[in-house]
């Protein structure tokens, strides 16, 4: 089940607050004494994440949960980034576990979420330190995003309390709303460089057709160059997949991609994900000072839609750690 991007946290008794986790959101089964941990595209993270694999051999027989893979900075924070580099420091790396599916052999999608939350307190019982409850906070929305925003946190993520779990669809039960400036975006082609590219060309999903948006150059070292070269390198393709280039008109961040810059570019088939941060959508709807952050390999690029919030000053009153 997968969220709605709003402009604005919903606020109101019926709606309970989590977390937005910066992962890879996961779905982990027990079936026959064994574990399978894989993505919202059904890609296997068995192998990637083994760690998370043997500690989750604490789930009851016949059960299935919904979570996120999260790496953890020095201070306890999720980074993205770090997922990555730290796929060797298992200490590290942590499975959230934030909905209850099947619980021995019991389908529990039909029954509300408070209800499923009950049930995933009562029935797991985890002993390492790997895999962790994701807790939900029953506050109000502006207590919740001042908490967020004090702790430098991505979001927030609000569910209705009375929601039933719907695989694989993007509902109004389920939204999220973003404190940072960044979002996923699909890597439709690169401009060659050191180390196979010099920068990125991005954009998202409107309806079927692929929206161009930056070309991003920023935020790569040496390692993450060859690392997203090794990703696309097999995706050439002779054809655009853009539907709003080139462009035709300058831009004042001297960023735009015209008939005889495209020359230099190189297509791909669009199905690598990256995370971009960046300043702010402009009024053309393209990027100002973009970023790379990671490779995502747990969405269908088909779902990366724009995501927009209003910019709401900080909170500046104090409130205690919530993650």
């Amino acid at each position: 089940m997968d969220c709605t991007p709003v402009p604005k946290l919903i606020d109101g008794p019926e709606w309970v607050y989590e977390i937005k986790l910066d992962g890879y959101r996961a779905v982990a089964v027990k079936f026959c004494d064994s574990i399978d941990l894989f993505s919202r595209r059904h890609k296997s993270f068995n192998a990637q994440y083994p760690f998370i694999v043997e500690a989750l051999r604490d789930l009851p027989e016949g059960t299935v949960v919904d979570g996120e893979i999260v790496a953890l900075d020095e201070a306890g924070k999720p980074n993205f980034n770090l997922l990555s580099q730290f796929r060797s420091r298992a200490s590290s790396i942590c499975y959230f576990v934030f909905d209850l599916l099947i619980c021995q052999d019991r389908d529990l999608t039909r029954l509300p979420l408070s209800d499923r939350r009950e049930l995933m307190k009562s029935h797991l019982m985890f002993y390492s330190p790997r895999i962790r409850i994701a807790e939900q906070f029953d506050v109000s929305a502006t207590d919740m995003l001042a908490a967020v925003r004090q702790q430098q946190l991505e979001g927030v993520i609000a569910k209705r309390k009375d929601s039933l779990y719907q695989p694989g669809k993007r509902t109004d039960a389920w939204i999220k709303y973003r404190v940072n400036r960044g979002q996923e975006l699909v890597i439709g082609g690169y401009i060659p460089g050191p180390h196979g590219f010099d920068s990125l060309i991005v954009g998202y999903y409107r309806g079927r057709e692929l929206v161009y948006v930056a070309r991003v150059r920023n935020g790569f070292v040496p390692a993450s160059r060859r690392q997203v070269f090794e990703k696309i390198r097999t995706l050439v393709s002779p054809t655009m997949p853009f539907v709003n280039l080139p462009d035709t008109h300058k831009s004042r961040w001297g960023d735009e991609l015209t008939a005889e810059k495209m020359k230099e570019c190189v297509w791909l088939r669009p199905e690598a994900i990256a995370q971009i941060e960046f300043l702010e959508w402009t009024e053309a709807d393209r990027l100002r000072h973009s970023k790379f952050v990671g490779l995502r390999e747990d969405k269908d690029p088909r779902q990366v839609v724009k995501e927009q919030n209003k910019h709401i000053s900080r909170d500046t009153t104090r409130h205690n750690s919530i993650f």
